[in-house]
């Protein structure tokens, strides 16, 4: 266990963050690292409960975090890492980037601040970073099987590194230019930049992973091909088809989906030219952000840096109570208020709020007409528009965020003639193999939009399946 009664000795110490008025001026990471000293005395207050929930149920990929903290504690680093890398791939993106789902489930978060599990997590990884413990360790023989990963993203390079390591000769194929698929396309380089996805991609390389980028699979390698010059394929994809809003003026200009904007942006910090007929710029404009979720929030930060007039983000469901309900009780992921270091660098929101329509001048959108709703009990509860509460809001650009409705790569799925479930997602065995032989799926594609963390996991399951194939198979 970490140091007896350190629950009680330390308080818990929320992230830190770079001042506002200094972050909205770039793009880069907001959050400050935490110290050596002060990532050792969280480690103390973890009290090795005698059932860790934070491991047994809040955390997708099962870490071991009572020993990772206790090993934190003593100062053993190495051991530290080993243990992590031994259930996480890539610890350096989740510890950015995860909700920290096992912080939730932290006992100790009962009565007290739940342990600081992912800037310890965080901690650990980018030290071995520092201290050179994160040296290229290729396999050292290969078994003479291969397999293909079509998609890079946290799906992908989990299975591509947990084959690798397996010595299985692993190439990873992707339509973009450069590796990482939404978690270099997607998310802001605020809440992580992508010389830390570059560096564990030149970490796989060294590794012996081949990566081919600028590849469509299924226009310019078929299932044919695949099948015949690798003993298994891992479809990772991703989640695609975004969820629209088709209502009166939805054709207008100035009204996009997020990733759209996302990526344009994450684009532009590579110094790379959008065409100026394309681009998605929020200066100088009243934005209006749909979806309240984390993607929205991102969409926030974005045009907050980009020197909008204002920023106002609606979301359709109720406002969350500020403290945890009885409907999800511990250690259940609390539905409560969330409030990001985006939220807080400026802007407006509004909860129960539908949007029934939007109105332009010459062709661009000017305005939203709104309503707020109240929700009726039922499975599930069904939004109820409220007579009267009818409101205009200006809006010079809008930016849909309300998420994905599956993999929508339909070309591909019906070109590997895959079967689907009622969402479009792929199906796949418990070993996550589709119904054709040799051909396997992990991430969002198959378990629809999810959590990095869970894509991770997903991906490394795949995996497995794949070794447990080929040893049957070759």
């Amino acid at each position: 266990m970490g140091k007896p009664g350190g629950i009680m000795e330390y308080d818990r110490k929320e992230p830190s963050y770079r001042p506002v008025e200094e972050r909205l001026k770039d793009h880069r990471e907001v959050e400050i690292k935490a110290g050596e000293n002060e990532i050792l005395e969280q480690a103390a207050r973890c009290m090795d409960c005698g059932v860790p929930f934070c491991h047994a149920y809040g955390c997708p990929a099962a870490n071991h975090i009572p020993e990772l903290n206790e090993f934190i504690h003593r100062g053993l680093w190495k051991e530290a890492l080993d243990m992590l890398l031994s259930t996480n791939n890539f610890p350096e993106f989740t510890g950015r980037l995860c909700p920290a789902l096992c912080e939730s489930a932290c006992v100790g978060g009962i009565h007290q601040g739940p342990v600081s599990v992912r800037e310890i997590e965080l901690a650990v990884i980018e030290k071995a970073f520092e201290t050179g413990l994160m040296k290229p360790s290729p396999p050292e023989r290969r078994d003479g099987t291969s397999a293909a990963i079509i998609g890079s993203g946290p799906a992908g390079l989990a299975a591509a590194d947990t084959l690798n390591r397996a010595g299985v000769l692993v190439t990873v194929f992707d339509e973009a230019d450069k590796p990482g698929g939404l978690l270099r396309y997607g998310i802001p380089d605020f809440k992580m930049e992508k010389r830390v996805i570059d560096r564990r991609v030149q970490l796989m390389k060294d590794e012996g992973v081949i990566f081919e980028t600028g590849i469509v699979a299924g226009e310019d390698i078929s299932l044919k091909y695949l099948l015949k010059h690798f003993n298994a394929v891992c479809l990772a994809c991703g989640a695609r088809a975004y969820r629209d809003l088709p209502i009166p003026g939805r054709d207008l200009d100035g009204v996009h989906f997020a990733m759209d904007y996302l990526v344009q942006q994450n684009i532009k910090n590579r110094g790379n030219a959008i065409d100026p007929s394309l681009e998605i710029d929020a200066r100088g404009k009243k934005v209006v952000v749909i979806g309240g979720g984390d993607t929205g929030s991102d969409c926030v930060g974005t045009a907050l840096r980009q020197g909008a007039q204002s920023v106002t983000q609606l979301e359709i469901m109720p406002k969350p109570p500020e403290e945890r309900p009885d409907e999800t009780p511990w250690p259940m992921w609390p539905q409560v208020l969330r409030t990001s270091h985006a939220h807080k660098e400026g802007g407006e929101r509004r909860w129960s709020t539908a949007t029934q329509a939007f109105e332009g001048e010459f062709g661009q959108v000017k305005k939203l007409k709104c309503v707020e709703v109240e929700w009726t009990a039922g499975e599930p509860p069904v939004p109820k528009e409220i007579p009267g509460s009818e409101f205009e809001i200006e809006a010079d650009l809008v930016i849909l965020a309300m998420g994905f409705t599956g993999p929508g790569n339909k070309p591909l799925i019906q070109a590997f003639n895959l079967e689907t479930d009622s969402r479009g997602n792929v199906k796949a065995d418990p070993h996550r193999m589709t119904s054709v032989d040799g051909v396997f799926v992990a991430g969002d594609m198959t378990i629809g939009q999810s959590l990095i963390v869970r894509a991770i996991s997903s991906g490394r399951e795949a995996a497995q399946g794949v070794l447990s194939y080929l040893k049957k198979k070759v």
